[in-house]
Formats: C-alpha cells, sequence, structure tokens
C-alpha cells in the first residue's frame, strides 16, 4: 500500500482510523466529484470551527493541510508580528470551552480523498503562511500580499503623511501626531514637537488653574500649598512658552520668510532643558508660578491662535505624555506611555537593532479621552477589503467596546490604565474604586454602549460624528496604500481597527490590524466572532454568485471608480545591441580601379567633400595624426630584399603627415595586381599577405602639380611604367575617408615568406 502524502496525514496512527462501510465511501465519492467539479475545495490553517462548518453547509470539502502548516516555522517578520493583535495564532477563531474539533468519519474520508486535489480557497492565520505569486486566478484567499504597508505601526505612520495626493483631509484630524524614532529627521521633529508641545501645555495648565481658583475653596486651598509649598518657578518660563509658541506660528503662515537678516534659533540647547526642567516641576510636582494671573489673558489669546491650526490641542492635555511602541512586537506587548524627553530618547537607545532597523514607533497620547465612569475604554470596528482595484470596503454594523480594569488618571503611567487591549487587562484584577456599573469582562457590545449614550443624552453625536469619522479613516488610510498593496482579484481580507473617542465623540485611529481575533473570549465576543466570519464568507462566496444576497451586517461604504493601471514595463530599461561603425573602404592596388573604388566609396557613404573647407580641414587634421605601422622585422637567412622592405617603412615615414595610409589585406593573389614589368631595375620585396597603398588625400583646391607630384612620388614605389600609363583623377580620393595604418598576421604561417615579385612574375 503507497505511503499517504503528508497532507492527508491525520493525528490518529494507522491503526486507529476507522473502517469505512461501502455505502459510506460511495457516498463521499459522489459528494467528492460534485465538488472538485464546482470546485469548492477549501482548507484552513488554525482552528476556525465557525469558517469549516459554514463552507461545508455550501457543499465544500475540506483539503486538510499538514500538520506543520498549523504554525509556520518562521514567524519573524515583522509585518505580521506587528499586525497579529490577537492572542495566540494557532487560537484564532478558537471559542471559549472549544477545543480543535474532531472530524467525523465522514468529513474525515471526504478529505482523504481530495487529498490530492487543488485548493481553491484558503482562510490562513498569517499571509506569509502561502507565496501569493504562485495562486492560479481562481484561489482564493483571506489576505493580500504586501498589507503591511498601513497594517504595521511603522507603515501606518509613514503613508498617512502622503493623504494630501489622495484627499484634502488633514491625517491630524483622525491620527495622533507619530514619528518613527530611526530616521534622523525624524527623530529631531518629535524632539522639537515635545518641547513645543511643553510649551503649549504650559499655557493651557496656567488657564485652567486660574479657573479653577475662582472658585472660593480652590483659593483657600491655592493659598495654603503657596503657605507651605517651597518650589517656586518665575514668571520668566510663562514668557519663553509664549515665545516658542509665537514662532512656531510665524513659522506657519511663512512671515519667517520676510526677514532679510538670519535670526539664531531663540532658544539654545542649555535653555530648552531649563525649561523642560521648570515644566516638569510645574505640571508633574506642582510648583507654583509666581505671578502668573498676570500673563492668563496672553496665554487664552495664544491657545485661540493654536487651535485654529492645532486640530489636536483639545486631547494633548498638559501632562505632555507620550506612547513609545516597539514595531517588532504585538498585542501591547512593549508599549509604555512616558512623559520625559530623556527617559523617551535613553529608551529607544537602548535596543540598537530596533533603532537600526527604524522600528521605534512614538505617538502622542490622547490625555482627554471620553470616559465612561472615569474609566478609559477604547472601540474596536471591523471592516473588510474585497477589492483594490476598484477599492471596494465594506464597514461592519457591529463593534465591542474593551475597558480597563483601573481608573483614569494622568498621574500614574500604569499600562493597566492607559492600554485596554483585553490580551493585557486579562492580567489585571478589577480595581476596587472601580464603578460598579462597568462589566466585570471588560467589554460591552455595540448595542450597551448606545443605550450608556442615550441615557448621557448623547447617542444622537455616535450616529453623526463617530460613525461617519471611523468611516472616513478607514478609507482615507486605503487610499494612501492603495499603490502598494498587491491588488489580486480573487483575496480579501477581514481587519480590525482600534479606535478611541475625544470628549466631543471625536474617533481617533490608532492602528489597523489584520488577522484580528476572533477568540471567544468573553461573551461579546462569543456572539460577535462567529457572526462576523459567517457574513464575511456571504459578502465574498454567496455575492458572486448572486449579487443581491444577503451581506449581514456588512455595509459597503465605498467603491471607487475602476483605475486603468497601464502595462507594467519595469523599472530599469535596457537597450540591448550592437554599434553601428563607419564602413571601411579597402582600396585595391591595380590603379586602373582604384580611382573608381574611391568614387564608389564616397558616393556610398554620401560624404561630400567639395566645397566644404570644414571637412577637408578635418581630413588634413586626420591625416596628420596617422603614422605606419608594419609588422615587425623577422631576420630569414638567405632572402635577399629585406633592406629594400626597411626602405620601403622609411620612405612610408617620409611621406609626412599629409600622407595618410591604408592597410590591403588582400591575399597574395592581389599583389600581382601590382602590374611591374618583369626584370625592371628596381625590384620591392612585398610580403604576399601585406601590401601598402599610399594614397594622398586630395581637395580641389589643391593644385595640379602639387597632386601629380604626389602621385608620381607615390607611384615610384610601386611601378614607374604603370603610373605613367594611367591618367590622373583629381577625385579619386575625394570624400573617401581612410583608416590608419594596421599590421595583419596571416593564419598561415607560409605567407610570411617573401619573395621578390619581379622574380615571382619571372617564375
Amino acid at each position: 500500500m503507497p505511503a499517504v502524502p503528508a497532507e492527508g496525514r491525520f493525528k490518529g496512527s494507522a491503526s486507529s482510523r476507522p473502517a469505512f462501510k461501502p455505502d459510506q465511501l460511495k457516498t463521499a465519492k459522489a459528494l467528492v466529484e460534485k465538488a472538485v467539479k464546482k470546485k469548492k475545495v477549501f482548507s484552513v490553517q488554525g482552528p476556525y470551527p465557525v469558517i469549516r462548518a459554514a463552507l461545508r453547509a455550501r457543499g465544500w470539502v475540506e483539503r486538510r493541510l499538514p500538520r506543520s502548516g498549523l504554525r509556520p516555522r518562521h514567524c519573524h517578520s515583522d509585518r505580521q508580528q506587528d499586525s497579529d493583535d490577537g492572542d495566540d495564532p494557532v487560537a484564532q477563531g478558537l471559542c471559549e470551552g472549544e477545543k480543535v474539533e474532531n472530524l467525523d468519519d465522514m468529513y474525515e474520508l471526504m478529505s482523504r480523498l481530495v487529498r490530492n486535489e487543488r485548493t481553491y480557497f484558503y482562510w490562513t492565520t498569517r499571509q506569509d503562511f502561502m507565496e501569493h505569486r504562485s495562486l492560479r486566478s481562481d484561489q482564493a484567499t483571506n489576505h493580500f500580499a504586501h498589507s503591511g504597508t498601513f497594517t504595521t505601526k511603522v507603515g501606518l505612520c509613514v503613508n498617512l503623511r502622503n493623504l494630501q495626493w489622495f484627499d484634502t483631509v488633514d491625517p491630524d484630524t483622525f491620527f495622533p501626531r507619530c514619528y518613527k524614532l530611526g530616521a534622523a529627521d525624524e527623530r529631531h521633529a518629535f524632539i522639537d514637537d515635545f518641547r513645543r508641545t511643553a510649551c503649549s501645555s504650559l499655557l493651557t495648565y496656567v488657564v485652567e488653574t486660574s479657573k479653577r481658583s475662582r472658585d472660593a475653596t480652590q483659593v483657600q486651598q491655592h493659598k495654603h500649598r503657596k503657605s507651605t509649598s517651597h518650589v517656586v518657578v518665575g514668571l520668566e518660563v510663562i514668557r519663553k512658552a509664549l515665545e516658542v509658541c509665537e514662532e512656531y506660528l510665524d513659522n506657519l503662515e511663512h512671515r519667517d520668510i520676510d526677514r532679510t537678516v538670519e535670526t539664531t534659533p531663540s532658544m539654545e540647547e542649555p535653555a530648552w532643558a531649563k525649561l523642560l526642567h521648570s515644566y516638569y516641576k510645574i505640571v508633574h510636582k506642582g510648583a507654583l508660578i509666581q505671578g502668573s494671573l498676570s500673563l492668563v489673558g496672553r496665554c487664552q489669546s495664544m491657545l485661540d491662535r493654536l487651535q485654529e491650526v492645532s486640530p489636536q490641542l483639545d486631547t494633548d492635555g498638559v501632562s505632555n505624555i507620550w506612547i513609545i511602541k516597539p514595531g517588532a512586537l504585538s498585542r501591547g506587548r512593549g508599549i509604555m506611555c512616558m512623559n520625559h524627553l530623556e527617559e523617551i530618547l535613553t529608551l529607544v537607545d537602548s535596543d540598537r537593532a530596533l533603532m537600526k532597523e527604524s522600528k521605534w514607533v512614538v505617538q502622542k497620547y490622547i490625555e482627554r479621552p471620553f470616559l465612561i465612569n472615569d474609566t478609559k475604554f477604547d472601540i474596536r470596528q471591523w471592516f473588510l477589503v474585497t477589492d483594490w482595484n476598484p477599492l471596494t470596503v465594506w464597514f461592519y454594523r457591529e463593534c465591542y467596546v474593551r475597558f480597563s480594569t483601573q481608573p483614569y488618571s494622568t498621574k500614574t503611567l500604569d499600562s493597566s490604565v492607559h492600554l485596554c487591549n483585553n490580551s493585557i487587562q486579562k492580567h489585571f484584577h478589577p480595581s476596587s474604586e472601580r464603578h460598579p456599573g462597568l462589566p466585570k469582562e471588560n467589554m460591552w457590545s455595540c448595542s450597551q454602549f448606545r443605550a450608556y449614550l442615550q441615557q448621557q443624552g448623547r447617542e444622537a453625536e455616535w450616529v453623526s460624528v463617530a460613525i461617519p469619522g471611523m468611516q472616513k479613516a478607514v478609507v482615507n488610510v486605503l487610499q494612501t496604500a492603495q499603490d502598494l498593496v498587491e491588488p489580486r482579484k480573487a483575496s480579501f481580507e477581514l481587519y480590525g481597527a482600534d479606535f478611541i473617542l475625544g470628549r466631543n465623540l471625536r474617533p481617533w485611529l490608532l492602528e489597523i490590524n489584520s488577522s484580528p481575533t476572533m477568540a471567544c473570549s468573553t461573551s461579546v465576543t462569543a456572539r460577535l466572532c462567529p457572526a462576523v466570519q459567517l457574513d464575511t464568507l456571504r459578502v465574498v462566496l454567496d455575492r458572486k454568485t448572486d449579487p443581491s444576497a444577503d451581506t449581514g451586517n456588512f455595509q459597503l461604504i465605498y467603491r471607487q471608480p475602476e483605475i486603468k493601471v497601464p502595462q507594467y514595463v519595469g523599472i530599469n530599461l535596457q537597450v540591448e545591441g550592437a554599434p553601428i561603425g563607419r564602413r571601411r573602404c579597402f582600396l585595391p592596388l591595380n590603379t586602373s580601379t582604384r580611382h573608381s573604388s574611391f568614387d564608389g566609396c564616397a558616393a556610398a557613404e554620401g560624404v561630400e567633400t567639395e566645397g566644404d573647407p570644414v571637412r577637408r580641414e578635418e581630413q588634413r587634421s586626420a591625416g596628420e595624426k596617422r603614422q605606419l605601422t608594419s609588422s615587425p622585422k623577422r631576420d630569414q637567412p638567405g632572402r635577399s630584399g629585406i633592406s629594400q622592405t626597411s626602405g620601403t617603412r622609411r620612405f612610408s615615414r617620409s611621406l609626412g603627415p599629409e600622407l595618410p595610409l591604408v592597410v590591403n589585406t588582400e591575399p597574395q593573389s592581389k599583389a600581382r595586381c601590382l602590374g611591374l614589368a618583369h626584370g625592371s631595375n628596381v625590384a620591392p620585396l612585398v610580403p604576399r599577405s601585406l601590401s601598402l597603398s599610399l594614397i594622398p588625400l586630395q581637395s580641389k583646391q589643391e593644385p595640379k602639380t602639387q597632386n601629380k607630384h604626389r602621385h608620381e612620388t607615390h607611384a615610384s614605389v610601386l611601378s614607374a611604367a604603370e603610373t605613367a600609363s594611367e591618367p590622373h583623377d583629381r577625385t579619386a580620393a575625394r570624400g573617401c575617408h581612410l583608416p590608419p595604418l594596421k599590421t595583419v598576421y596571416p593564419v598561415n604561417h607560409r605567407q610570411h615568406q617573401w619573395q621578390s615579385l619581379g622574380k615571382h612574375k619571372g617564375e
């Protein structure tokens, strides 16, 4: 019996496998054949009982993945770890009190029958579980590639700065200020922001303290505090804070560009250190400001001006708290709140690995959120993306609220007060001072939250402010990432966005998570998590066959017009080919055809030198630079006439720079075309493989006598009789560019034998 493939193996041993009845096998085969024909084979990574049950009810058959596929071997992807805020990834979709389901005999048999079939629907906890580019167009998966551009802390921080190219919305109106401390420029920007926020917080503290002191009770307390306190700060710190805020407004309004003289910074590093030290003593330690009531009007006027340009001024508070997030962790791990600049920079610099990879993110903390019974909470909101071109977004009508276990206060920076993530709060016991109206499970459903707002008379703001604000924030984030995510048509993905509400119920986006937890950890999630999974299948499966199918609580909130993307041609363009050079003209040594060859060469190249003095001057200068080179001497005993060869070389050099030379590399038969008379007194020695044709360049303006003299000098080397018998042609070499002389070595070494041409003819 052949071995069962790894992906078809089951948890039990071979002896524990049930014996299938013939009728069961027949029924299973029929169902499998029908499912394979309709391409209804699915695979699930992780215990998602709701997904499995819903797909089987639609006639799908599961092709079980190998056991090693339950958890990827290497889960060090920053993109995934940073975006998964659930509990243990293997426990995704596992409801409370429920274990990994044991398939019954029929499902087990059907799974074994499709173990060699192709999977057409994947549901996994992580997007790096498979290679998306290897999938076919008819294979669906619940993840998009490269979604880390907005589901990671660093990606969301960076990409939202490009929102100005997609919408007129300012990201500071829904996303707290955020900086990537690994980059030097953003590190300096954060330091400037921290200092500037300290100044504006100091002005807010002065105004609010003056308002509280108007009450008689507060005045008596203030006097008692003044009499017992020994720490008093001068009024100069308020004036410095006003100067910093004024300079900031000048920079925003570009009034600083009108200055003709280069100005130095208003404050140097020692002055900044002194100002922050005074700020810490006033706000954090309760020091008094001597004579602060005299500057309350100026402080209020400055705050009114800052309010017009700083939409986050109301949420900044006075403590200047920032939340530090390591980009390589998830589910609230490693997140801390700090309010001292030196401590933040020291913490970041302590981990060089994260600093080197620019994974430290610091974000302004919302110090003044909307509280329920003096307790902080945040909102988990689901949304679904089914296409990126055109961008199609579905918003879930249900959400749930997560509470912290301790009363809210900015005097303490403990995570039990400020982090509402369930994976953090489940480790703390509720405070004894907590309001009894808050749930023990630290969660509310959307209906419970709306009932509370109705009691407070603010339910209308939830409908008109909070919900539209969350929808708009989600769409804006997706717009900035649309060009970065791989727009695969058969893919979809469910995301979980975390929001916090301001005192005016304006939503502030904290982060977006891929693979949001589906664990039924409370009674609220036990109802909502299965519902959102079922509604997701309604959108991605049922609407394919029936566009009017019910989509549950998912509401289509955005669908942009389809954008035609040009064909991808690559980033690096490369041109391949061979250079086209000028065709060389090799002239035969037969004077009867020499002039006609020159004329044909000039006509072929289309070069005209007649009437072109510039061209003639270029030819003359080019000829002056050419020098004659020939093959090296080879001493061959018993051969006479070697001195004649050297004489020929000396004569070639004596022609001067005005006579450019041409190498004729014709075979030895061409040498007979010299036409020398037999028995001539002077029998120059010419190698069979090398013949020199010395032809001067002529121009129209040259005198006939000079041209004739050059021609006769050249012909004297070859044959006096031949030169005298052929007519002169003034345009023989006109327009023909002669290449420089080169030494040519024949393949056959026998052709190096030097013979007297006259003697050769005599033979």
